[in-house]
């Protein structure tokens, strides 16, 4: 990640054309090509940005950066930054692979589950929490009865989202010739009706988990069958 504290002047040009007047600026740079353009005053979004894939190209004058300027590998959008003074500028490496940490209702149905992992589906059983992938961990890995793979992943909600995620972990976890076959369940206390459709259409289960059942406070309720 590239962070450039600079006295600077921002021109868009796109669908509509803006200009931030010359101000000091972060203008933040990420390793996938985002750009961000961000000032003390602007709340938890940025002035302006451009999302990734983007060409970014600099200026320079006399050793020292005077210009930036960013683009879209498709369409028209372009960034125009005039630097009048650089402050600081200076690169940092992250750590990609950790995820957020799960807390409160997640984490509590991870460990619910983890220690009753058959209310995911008939038959499954433990393998390992946190699984790891290139791109973060999976919450439990289990097998079935027919000895399967089964990656769950939980959430407080399933949304769209959610089931991207683990569509992202499934495709890393089939890399293995082992695991080709794995399949995914999402787990959440609550599943939005899309993220349903939506995981079925992909071959991903989804269940809804009560954690005051998981935890035996109180009994599921009788489901009657018609004939």
């Amino acid at each position: 990640m590239r962070l450039i504290v600079a006295r600077c002047r921002v021109s868009y040009q796109g669908r509509l054309a803006t200009e931030l007047p010359e101000a000091v600026r972060l203008l933040m740079i990420g390793p996938d090509g985002t750009f961000m353009v961000w000032s003390d005053g602007g709340g938890v979004k940025p002035l302006n940005w451009m999302a990734p894939p983007t060409v970014i190209e600099e200026r320079h004058a006399e050793g020292t950066l005077s210009g930036l300027e960013v683009r879209r590998h498709k369409g028209d959008d372009r960034l125009e930054i005039a630097v009048s003074e650089v402050l600081s500028d200076v690169q940092h490496e992250l750590d990609a692979s950790l995820g957020l940490e799960k807390e409160g209702v997640e984490r509590e149905l991870q460990e619910l589950l983890a220690g009753a992992p058959q209310w995911c589906g008939e038959g499954l059983r433990l393998v390992r929490r946190e699984w790891p992938t290139d791109i973060g961990p999976v919450d439990l890995m289990c097998r079935d009865e027919q000895d399967e793979w089964i990656a769950v992943e939980i959430k407080r909600v399933g949304t769209i989202e959610a089931v991207e995620q683990l569509t992202r972990y499934l495709e890393r976890i089939r890399l293995d010739p082992a695991m080709g076959s794995c399949r995914g369940i999402l787990a959440a206390q609550t599943m939005k009706p899309q993220a349903t459709v939506l995981a079925r259409s992909r071959g991903i289960g989804a269940v809804e988990v009560d954690p005051a059942i998981l935890r035996g406070e109180r009994e599921p309720d009788l489901t009657l069958f018609a004939a």
